[in-house]
Formats: C-alpha cells, sequence, structure tokens
C-alpha cells in the first residue's frame, strides 16, 4: 500500500483524533461504529473483562498479545478499551493508534508504525508522549512479530503501550523468542491474555442471572470442605442448572450464538455459516468445503477417546500428514484443545495417542447444521469436552500460556486398561506447586459409583461429573456437570 493510503487507513480507524483536534465528543464514533452498532443486534450485556486494567492503569512500556478464535469478539474488546481510553482526562486521545491489519502487507505493517507516530506527533510538544498502539488481527501479516521486535528494540515503539491481537498461533511466529523475551515491557499483568467463548458462568449471568452459582475455587481444592457446603446449599437447584447446562451444550458460548438462543430459540444458519467459513479459511483453505463438516464430524463423534489420526486419515479420504496438519492447524486456530495420555507424575506419554476436544460445543453441531446425514452430537461427550475446555482455561489462568504451549490437560490410563478422564496437574498456589483432583467428566444419572472406583483405585478421591446426582458422602463426589464448570471458573 502507498503511503497516502495507509494515512487514510489510519485516519479512518482512529475517528477520536479530529475530535481531539477540534475539541469534540471523544467517544462520539462509538456510536456509529459498525462493530459496535452490529454489537447491539445481539448483545446480552456480557463484556469481557480481559483488558480492563489496561482501560484505567498508567500507560507502561507494556507488550499485551491478545489472542482467541475468530468470531469471539477480540476486535470490539480492543474498540471498548479505545472507547475507555478515549475519556481518561489523563489522555490526550491521539496518543490511541488503532489499527486493523487484516490485509497488510509486512512492509505495510513496518510502515504503519512511522506514519501513526507522524500523524500524531502533535501530542509531542514539548516532550515524547507514550502512544498506547491497538493492533488488530496483526497475527494475518507475515512476519509480523519480527517486525515488532525491530520497533520495540530501535525505535520509541518500546516505550509506547502495545496490545496486539490473532486468531492463529503459529510455531513459526516465534511469539516467545521475538516478543515476550525481554520486549513485554516492565508492566505486572498478563502478557499473553486468551479470550475465548464465554464459560458456562458467563452464559448463566448473561441469560440466568437468577441462578446464583458457587465461587471458582483452585482445581486442586475442588473437594475442600468449603466447596461441599456450598454446593449443599444449591441442592435444591440442581435442576435449574442441568437445563441451563443442556442449552449451553447446545449452542456454546460465542457471544452472538448465546444471544440468537436466548432471543429465538435457535443459533442461526448464518451464524453456523460464519463459524464454518472462519475454520475453512484457518484449517482447510486448500480443501472441498465438505471436508470441514467430515473432520469436525469426526472429532465430535471420537471426543471421549483417544483420536487414531491414521484412521481419522483413512475415513475422510486424505493422507495423514494433510490430516495432521488440519488437525494442528485447528488447535492453533483456538478451535480445540488437546488432551494427551499422561503418565503418573503429569507428563506426556510419547507415542500414546491423544484425545481432542473442540473448544466450543457450537462446534460439535457444526456437522449436522452444514451437511445432511451427519449425526448430532451426545450430550455426554459435549460435557466431557465441556468440562475438559474449562480445566484447560483455569489452568492457564493459573499459569500464563499453557493453553498455547499445550501443556494444559491430560488423561490417564490405570493399571487395569481404564481411563481418568482428567488427571492430576502440577499447577502453582499461594502456598507452592500443588495437584489437581482427579475428574471423570461424564454425564450420567446413574451407576456414577463404577466410574467413582476406577478413580478412587488410581487417587483414592476425585470427582466424577454426573447430569444431576449430588453426592458427597463417598471419597470421590459425584457433581453435577454444570456446578463443576462453575467451580471450575
Amino acid at each position: 500500500m502507498r503511503d497516502d493510503e495507509l494515512r487514510r487507513m489510519l485516519t479512518e480507524a482512529n475517528p477520536w483524533w479530529r475530535a481531539g483536534a477540534q475539541g469534540g465528543d471523544p467517544v462520539r464514533w462509538a456510536s456509529t461504529h459498525r462493530l459496535l452498532r452490529d454489537r447491539t443486534r445481539h448483545d446480552l450485556g456480557f463484556r469481557p473483562e480481559v483488558l480492563n486494567d489496561l482501560a484505567t492503569g498508567p500507560v507502561t512500556d507494556a507488550l499485551v498479545i491478545l489472542t482467541g478464535p475468530r468470531r469471539v469478539g477480540k476486535s470490539v474488546a480492543l474498540l471498548d478499551l479505545a472507547t475507555a481510553l478515549c475519556q481518561r482526562p489523563d489522555l490526550d486521545v491521539r496518543q490511541i493508534i488503532h489499527t486493523p491489519c487484516d490485509g497488510l502487507a509486512t512492509r505495510d505493517l513496518r510502515r504503519v508504525l512511522t506514519l501513526g507516530r507522524d500523524l500524531t506527533r502533535v501530542v509531542d510538544r514539548g516532550a515524547p508522549a507514550r502512544r498506547i498502539w491497538l493492533l488488530d488481527e496483526v497475527s494475518m501479516v507475515p512476519g509480523w512479530t519480527a517486525v515488532v521486535k525491530a520497533a520495540r528494540d530501535g525505535t520509541d515503539f518500546g516505550d509506547d503501550t502495545v496490545v496486539v491481537t490473532g486468531s492463529r498461533w503459529r510455531r513459526d511466529d516465534d511469539i516467545q523468542g521475538n516478543l515476550l523475551a525481554g520486549r513485554a515491557g516492565s508492566g505486572s499483568g498478563r502478557r499473553l491474555r486468551l479470550l475465548l467463548p464465554m464459560t458456562f458462568r458467563d452464559f448463566l449471568r448473561a441469560t440466568r442471572p437468577a441462578l446464583a452459582g458457587p465461587d471458582a475455587v483452585h482445581p486442586a481444592g475442588l473437594q475442600d470442605p468449603n466447596v461441599a457446603d456450598a454446593l449443599e446449599m444449591l441442592r435444591f437447584d440442581v435442576d435449574a442448572y442441568d437445563l441451563a447446562w443442556q442449552e449451553y451444550l447446545t449452542c456454546g458460548g460465542f457471544p452472538r450464538a448465546a444471544a440468537e438462543q436466548v432471543t429465538t430459540g435457535a443459533v442461526s444458519d448464518g451464524f453456523v455459516r460464519d463459524l464454518a467459513a472462519w475454520l475453512q479459511r484457518d484449517v482447510s483453505p486448500d480443501s472441498a468445503a465438505e471436508s470441514l463438516p467430515l473432520l469436525l464430524d469426526r472429532i465430535a463423534a471420537r471426543t471421549t477417546s483417544p483420536l487414531n489420526v491414521r484412521e481419522s486419515a483413512e475415513e475422510l479420504s486424505a493422507s495423514r500428514t494433510a490430516t495432521t496438519t488440519r488437525l494442528h492447524r485447528l488447535v492453533g486456530s483456538f478451535a480445540a484443545v488437546w488432551c494427551p495420555q499422561h503418565d503418573d507424575d503429569g507428563k506426556p506419554t510419547e507415542g500414546a495417542q491423544s484425545k481432542l476436544y473442540l473448544a466450543d460445543p457450537l462446534l460439535s453441531w457444526l456437522p449436522s447444521r452444514l451437511r445432511a446425514g451427519l449425526a448430532t452430537p451426545d450430550m455426554a461427550a459435549l460435557t466431557e469436552a465441556a468440562i475438559g475446555v474449562a480445566m484447560a482455561r483455569a489452568v492457564d489462568q493459573l499459569d500464563e500460556g499453557r493453553w498455547v504451549a499445550g501443556d494444559t490437560i491430560g488423561y490417564i490410563r490405570t493399571g487395569s486398561g481404564n481411563e481418568v478422564d482428567l488427571g492430576p496437574i502440577h499447577l502453582p498456589s499461594a502456598g507452592g506447586s500443588r495437584l489437581s483432583v482427579p475428574i471423570e467428566g461424564k454425564w450420567i444419572g446413574s451407576n456414577w459409583r463404577s466410574e467413582a472406583r476406577v478413580i478412587e483405585q488410581k487417587y483414592g478421591a476425585g470427582l466424577v461429573a454426573t447430569k444431576s446426582v449430588l453426592d458427597l458422602a463417598h471419597k470421590t463426589w459425584a457433581v453435577p456437570a454444570p456446578l463443576l464448570a462453575l467451580l471450575l471458573g
């Protein structure tokens, strides 16, 4: 792009600059901005808090990477941050530089960092002022980490607050080496942040605020006495939580999907096609359109068992290499999370097959919505995946970066050949490293003691996720899946 095109793009993406120059309302733009306006059509009031500290805290040399799947609201969260920053009396609105990066070439991004500072040089009168850069979907720019690294090392960009968003996590980007190793600034906040679809707690707050769930606890404290007391207080309301859980498993946590479910009774075909277009672009760009629902169908059907890649490739009429690549792209696009087999020390077992959990329940419904003849997902399988994802999120929240490193959850093989869905994980706590409570993620209404015995024979105690059974009288507790999900986050 030519300089004049980049300047026009920056001016259009930062409407508050004109307000700053003319003394106008610095947030008037928000009422007409297309993304913020479109949100009002599907708005349950949910607002992620992932960037709240940047909206109110001091402007430092912090670098924050916000990542997660498409269609989850990262761009809107960035605009909400811009709105909050525009209202701060201690800032000149021209310190805020928002840049949509999808479609930029490497040289364009490098030039934007120069032009953005030049277009806002008025704020440097007297002394240079820190900028706040909001670089949206920068992961779509080839070599973006090298560009940001060079600018952080060699220009005033290194003194600025920088927030970048991206929907893909690729190993060859070397985010750790280029950005997080010594270039993330002096701030004490999280450098690597995830924005994923709404948790079950978020879903309840937006759709059933009268259901007051138990507070989240450390995964190592899931069987503490205070947890038992909190669960007993909710025994009378177990059925209400079960109904809410079934709805959550039907629509998932993408904000628009949840809003459509609540307001119309179903997720629209339009949004389903939007999700399919995202996955086709990021996961299967060179494959036929029907390959995507077939891949997701295979994953959903094998949710509760380790995924055999060779068999999956044969069933999909694809090579093993191509299938492996697509699976890793699915994970790299935050649409799925691996659950490898762990040994007794919590380390992945080399050569063992892994389970693969889709990161949102709605993704398991896509095959049957996109192609006639494919099966609808099983509620028990959806529950296991949702509990696994909730645990993975809890691990990452306690230990930054473990989701993108693929180091969150794992299943255990017992000596008798049985499985424990979520084995103990070493996690940091205020008192040092602790092991999480083992969990069996089933959605069963009876005979849960047979699942409990597997855990007890291996670990002595743990939790079994049930449909609506709450039984805390044994070493292994039966806890309704929705309450367990709330305890995890």
